[in-house]
C-alpha cells in the first residue's frame, strides 16, 4: 500500500470516528420539561420543580406556560420567586366547591405563565411550586407545557404516554402519586446540594431514569450512523487510494 493510499486510509477513518463521537455526545442534549421529583403523596402538599432545559444552540428560552390537570383541580398553587422571571398565575372557576380548611373553594389554578427571563443555550433553569391538596382519586398529574424560544419556535410538552409504549416526542410532565408514606420529605425547593435521603433518593433516581431514558436511546441511534458514516468513509478513502496508485 502506497503512503499517499495510507493517508487517504487514516483520514477517513479519523473523519468517521470523529463524527460518530460527536454524534455520541450529543444525544444526552435531548432532554424533557419535567417534573422534579417525579413523585408525591396523594392527599397532601409538595412542593416541585418544573425543569426545563434548553435544547437549540442558537436561540434562548424566553417563556414557559405550564396548564394544570382540569381533571384534578388544585386549590393551593404557589409559585416561587425565580430571579430574573416574571409570573402570572390564572384561576379558573370549579364546577363543584370544594371544602378546604372550613371554607368554600370555587375557584382553582388553571395555569402558570413564567416570561422576562432567558434560559441560555446549554443551560436548564428550574420552576418551583408548592401544590396541594393532590388528590387522593389520581395515580398522576399531568401538567402540559408550551416552551417558547427567542425565534418564536413553541415546542409543545403535552403529549401523553403509553406505559410500556415507546415514548412521546414531546411527553407532558408527570407527576406520580404514591400513597401516603410511600416517599420520604421532600427537598426545599431551589435545594442544589444533591443531598436526598432513602426513598427520597430513589424516587429521585427513578425520574432522572425516566427523564433520560429517551436521550440514551437518541445517543445510541446516534452513535450507530456516526459509525456508519466512519466506514463509509474508510470504504471512500481506500477507493481514492486505489485510483491514485492505478494513476
Amino acid at each position: 500500500m502506497t503512503a499517499s493510499r495510507l493517508r487517504a486510509v487514516r483520514t477517513s477513518l479519523v473523519g468517521g470516528i470523529a463524527a460518530g463521537s460527536l454524534l455520541l455526545l450529543a444525544g444526552p442534549a435531548f432532554a424533557h420539561v419535567s417534573v422534579q421529583p417525579g413523585t408525591a403523596e396523594k392527599g397532601g402538599y409538595s412542593t416541585i420543580n418544573i425543569k426545563v432545559p434548553n435544547e437549540k444552540d442558537n436561540a434562548s428560552t424566553v417563556k414557559l406556560e405550564l396548564s394544570l390537570d382540569p381533571k384534578h383541580p388544585l386549590v393551593s398553587v404557589m409559585p416561587q420567586a425565580v430571579p430574573g422571571w416574571e409570573v402570572k398565575v390564572e384561576k379558573t372557576k370549579l364546577d363543584k366547591p370544594v371544602q378546604m380548611h372550613g371554607k368554600e373553594i370555587n375557584e382553582a389554578v388553571s395555569k402558570v405563565t413564567w416570561t422576562g427571563g432567558k434560559i441560555e443555550p446549554g443551560q436548564f433553569q428550574q420552576f418551583p411550586l408548592s401544590v396541594g391538596k393532590l388528590p387522593t382519586d389520581a395515580d398522576e398529574l399531568v401538567f402540559k407545557a408550551l416552551q417558547t424560544y427567542s425565534d418564536d419556535d413553541v415546542v409543545r410538552w403535552i403529549d401523553a404516554s403509553t406505559p410500556g409504549g415507546h415514548e412521546a416526542e414531546h411527553p407532558a410532565p408527570v407527576l406520580k402519586l404514591v400513597a401516603k408514606g410511600s416517599t420520604g420529605p421532600a427537598a426545599p425547593a431551589g435545594k442544589t446540594d444533591g443531598k436526598t435521603d432513602g426513598k427520597d433518593a430513589k424516587a429521585e433516581a427513578a425520574a432522572e431514569k425516566t427523564e433520560s431514558t429517551g436521550s440514551d436511546t437518541t445517543a445510541r441511534v446516534l452513535g450507530v450512523v456516526g459509525i456508519v458514516l466512519g466506514v463509509a468513509g474508510a470504504a471512500f478513502g481506500v477507493v481514492v487510494g486505489r485510483r491514485r496508485s492505478a494513476a
